[in-house]
């Protein structure tokens, strides 16, 4: 009888702490946190209940948590979409007048960082200034280490210091030998880094978990080494300063397989001023056996789908990947599920979709023909991938026919 009186049956019933703050903590949190690149913090109740409606709406359309994949012949580990019993249960709750629930509620972990436990974090030794507005060009900003050792890194995350203004960062391995740089100051930022064949530790955009490998299998950063950072930056409308940091995590036991970052891409395209629907195509044969772990597409604000495909040596052709629509402010890595074996003599075929119409609302001149460039009123064509390989097979090695 006491189960029917109105002041207890709250007791019993669901609320945000037993149904709807476990499904944030699982996809929404890491970044609608205070501090987080999201523009908002929802990890407890008086911050998420003015959202409410807005939650909903964003969950029941499958607009958040983003994911972007149309179609694909692989599974990836790191799918972002919600299950039909979640997106049920945060119906249910706003329909149900977004109360609170009598749980207890238990405080999110304010940590900055989801790489546990990391070994060395490198921070900058000098923060950014991003000004409020204007094109920003990339920024160099080395690292010195020069290991003493050769270190095999089994994870690494890149945390930036102002989220809101670092739209993707690059942290390259400098070998001792390179001349990439050379004589340049180290710590200090500076601009027109240029083109470089350093190998490539990560890749950041707003969205992504921290990068771990498979068990046996890690990046290498060779005895002598730097780290380089560069930040691409876009104002927010307020002057920030960044301090951006990379955490490692070492590899411990024994390495089997040396994990590569590679990428198909061209610079030779032009977009014709208010093509709605413009293609570029690049592609490479594979010279060696590996094992593809994780696809990372990258364009800018006219960019409208990308593509991986696989071409067989007996001209079979499968889809591994079709990012649409593609979201400059929230580019995702999409990691397998399983490795995946690339025979020697595959071909691996990118394709972009560019929209440089007026009907793309974050064109910034639809009038303007585009071809590549760093800034991002310019484009690029970059089709990352990572790739597992034995592990002492460097990227000059792989590439020996």
């Amino acid at each position: 009888m006491l189960f029917g009186w109105p002041g207890l049956f709250v007791l019993f019933a669901g609320g945000f702490h037993q149904d709807v703050l476990p499904i944030l903590r699982r996809h929404c949190i890491k970044c609608h946190q205070q501090g987080g690149i999201a523009p908002m913090a929802l990890d407890t109740y008086e911050q998420a209940r003015p959202w409410a409606k807005a939650i909903r709406e964003s969950t029941l359309r499958r607009k958040m948590p983003p994911w972007f994949v149309e179609q694909s012949s692989v599974r990836f580990e790191n799918e972002a979409r919600l299950s039909d019993a979640e997106i049920a249960a945060i119906d249910r709750w706003v329909r149900d007048g977004a109360l609170p629930g009598s749980a207890p509620e238990i405080k999110a972990a304010k940590t900055p960082a989801g790489l546990s436990p990391a070994d060395l974090v490198i921070s900058m030794p000098e923060p950014v200034h991003v000004p409020a507005r204007g094109e920003l060009p990339y920024q160099f900003i080395i690292l010195p280490q020069q290991f003493p050792e050769e270190r095999w890194v089994r994870g690494v995350e890149v945390r930036p210091g102002a989220a809101r203004v670092v739209h993707h960062a690059v942290v390259y391995v400098r070998e001792r030998e390179s001349n990439w740089l050379r004589g340049l100051p180290p710590g200090r930022p500076f601009s027109g880094g240029g083109v470089t064949q350093s190998d490539i530790l990560a890749v950041y955009a707003p969205g992504q978990a921290p990068a771990v490998f498979p068990e046996g299998m890690a990046k290498k950063i060779p005895a002598g080494a730097d780290l380089v950072l560069q930040m691409h930056y876009t104002p927010s409308g307020n002057a920030l300063f960044d301090r951006t940091a990379v955490a490692i995590q070492f590899h411990r036991d024994r390495v089997e397989r040396r994990v590569l970052t590679l990428q198909i891409a061209t610079t030779h395209f032009l977009i014709p001023a208010g093509e709605p629907d413009h293609r570029v195509t690049a592609s490479g044969t594979l010279p060696n056996d590996s094992m593809l772990l994780g696809l990372f597409p990258h364009m800018h604000l006219r960019g409208k789908a990308f593509e991986y495909a696989l071409i067989e040596p007996g001209g079979q052709v499968e889809t591994l990947l079709r990012v649409k629509p593609y979201d400059f402010h929230w580019q995702l890595d999409y990691r397998l599920a399983k490795p995946r074996l690339l025979r020697k003599g595959t071909r691996l075929r990118c394709t972009a979709w560019y929209d440089n119409s007026v009907n793309n609302p974050r064109n910034p001149d639809p009038g303007a023909d585009v071809r590549y460039g760093e800034p991002s009123g310019a484009e690029m064509m970059v089709g990352f991938f990572d790739v597992a390989v034995p592990s002492w097979m460097d990227k000059n090695a792989f590439f020996l026919r």
